[in-house]
Parts: structure tokens; sequence; C-alpha cells
């Protein structure tokens, strides 16, 4: 009996310290590292700078969004914002931020919406924002999940080829995922079917990274709050439970 006694007091010791462990690695990493990539060139507006910016904080905003981001804060996710257009023109709007509290999220909400429009080259180099992003997350190697995010109206014409790029950065372990904006206006009617359906080809063909990645797609800016709040849902559903079991791998 007092045998049985020890054994059972060795596995609750045992138990204890495994925990312990877990929770010790839970607060040491992060769940996943999300760099969001803006699409700020040529062809980008100022009001369509402004739904793309307003759009971000409204979907970060979102209570779904949220309750995912707040969902385990003793290991977050980490945000950061960046702004690319021609090939040597990017610049980070939000730098890596761990949404471990509601003020952490309200405090990057704010900073998106404060954000005004700086002079940005023309050019669209769509594998030079994919570079960027990766050199971004290889900043983040210890969190379990990391994910790009790139936004954008229109096709690489600066630059490497992004298939190019991404036949580079395949084993570096990252996943890229795209939401691909359509034209906007309504009086063009079927167009605007055809032209979003050739632009989402085009990223699942050349940019998309990773076994789990997609091209979700808004039709205009003015989709693009919905567009992008739909797609963090996504990216942000069951990883909790999923990577939790990892760390006790």
């Amino acid at each position: 009996m007092i045998r049985g006694l020890a054994r059972g007091l060795g596995f609750c010791l045992t138990f204890g310290v495994m925990l312990a462990v877990l929770a010790a690695g839970a607060q040491a990493q992060c769940r996943q590292a999300l760099a969001l990539g803006l699409d700020v060139s040529g062809s980008v507006d100022a009001r369509e700078y402004r739904l793309q910016m307003g759009g971000v904080a409204a979907a970060l905003e979102d209570p779904e969004v949220r309750e995912k981001l707040m969902a385990m804060p003793s290991a977050p996710v980490r945000l950061m914002v960046f702004e690319w257009s021609g090939p040597g023109d990017q610049a980070i709007v939000v730098p890596w931020t761990a949404i471990d509290s509601q003020a952490a999220l309200d405090s990057v909400i704010a900073t998106l919406r404060q954000t005004e429009r700086r002079d940005a080259s023309p050019g669209t180099a769509l594998g030079v924002a994919m570079s960027e992003g990766n050199r971004h997350l290889a900043q983040q190697a210890e969190c379990w999940k990391r994910t790009l995010d790139l936004s954008g109206d229109g096709k690489s014409n600066l630059g490497p080829r992004p298939r190019d790029v991404r036949d580079r950065i395949t084993r570096s372990g990252i996943t890229i995922n795209a939401l691909v904006i359509g034209v906007d206006d309504p009086s063009m009617g079927d167009i605007r079917q055809a032209d979003i359906a050739e632009l989402s080809s085009y990223f699942r063909a050349e940019v998309v990274l990773g076994p789990d990645a997609f091209v979700q797609t808004a039709l205009g800016f003015a989709d693009y709050a919905r567009a992008m709040t739909q797609k963090l849902i996504r990216e942000l559903d069951g990883l909790v439970l999923s990577q939790f079991w990892r760390v006790d791998q």
C-alpha cells in the first residue's frame, strides 16, 4: 500500500513538473507571428488607402477576431504591419507587438486609424514585398506559426518575379496568404468578377505559400474590411489547441 502511495505521489509530482514546463514554454513563445503587408503603390489612391488602413483596424476590432486574438494571452499572437510598393519602398506602420491584452490591441488599432499616407513610389514590387515579409518573420523564429498576409490590387511589375522569391523562401517554414482586391466600380458589372478571378489565379500561382495557404478576395476597397475580417478569423481559428499539443510534443 505504501509503495502504491509512493507511486501515486511520484506520478503527481511528475505531472506537476510537466505542466510547469508546458506553462513556461507557452510563456516563452508566441503562438503566431502575423505580418500584414499592405499595397500602397500608385494604383492605390488616397481614398483607397484610407479604406485599406481603416479596414485593417475594423477587422482587428471585430468581436470575433478580438476574441480569437485574446484566446491565449500567455502565448500571444505577435502582430506587425508594413506598407510596400516599389522595390526600395517599404515602411513599418506597426512594429512587432505582442497582443497580450485589450490595451495592446487597442493601441495597434489607434495607430492604424491615425496613420497618414506617405509619398510612395508607383511601382508594384510584389516579390520584394514577399522577401521583406519573410525577413520580418525571421525575427520571430520561436513562434509556433509564422504567417505573411499580403494585400494587393495588381500584378507585380518591378523587381524579382514573385514565383522566384517563393521558390527561394519555401524552406523558411512561413505561410503566405493573400488578400486580392478587385476593381470596385459597380458600372463595370461582370468585368469586376473576371478581374478578381484573374488576379486571384495569379496570386495562387505566384505568391501563396504553405499547405494551408489561401487567397481571400475583396470586391473593391469598400469590401476590404469584411474580407480582412474573414481572413483573420480563418487564420486564427483552431490555432490555440493544436499548437498547445505541439508544445507537449
